[in-house]
């Protein structure tokens, strides 16, 4: 496909995130870009912003934050290891996200769902807790 390398050319950044896996279509990276969930060297950026090696990125994705310096270019999407190597997050960030999954983990172990649905008894009391919050 490019016979010249890669790295030579400048890539969009929504063209980036969505080549090196962060965002599953290149619609869903131009929204994030444009909503301020990608900072480009701790500044907001516009999807055509060309993306430089070296650059360092701070991108949000669903409650993640993801603070990665750009290794490789392309702007193709290929397999995921191939993906991976575009990029190298920090350690700090890393250790960041696992804390925030090992939190949000330990948070929904205090909750069971009920093993049965509610009885008459107990549809009752939930009408009436509904009708509490209305008035």
């Amino acid at each position: 496909m490019h016979d010249q390398p890669v790295a030579a050319q400048p890539v969009r950044l929504d063209l980036w995130l969505w080549a090196a896996r962060f965002f599953r279509t290149r619609a869903l990276a131009k929204q994030a870009v444009e909503t301020g969930k990608v900072e480009v060297g701790g500044q907001r950026a516009k999807p055509a912003r060309a993306v430089r090696m070296g650059d360092a990125l701070r991108i949000e994705r669903s409650g993640e934050v993801f603070e990665v310096e750009v290794r490789g270019l392309s702007d193709s999407r290929g397999p995921a290891p191939v993906a991976q190597a575009l990029y190298a997050e920090s350690d700090a960030s890393r250790a960041r996200r696992e804390a925030a999954r090992e939190l949000a983990r330990a948070e929904r172990t205090g909750y069971r769902a009920p093993e049965t649905r509610p009885d008459k008894r107990a549809r009752r009391l939930i009408r009436a807790l509904g009708d509490i919050d209305a008035s």
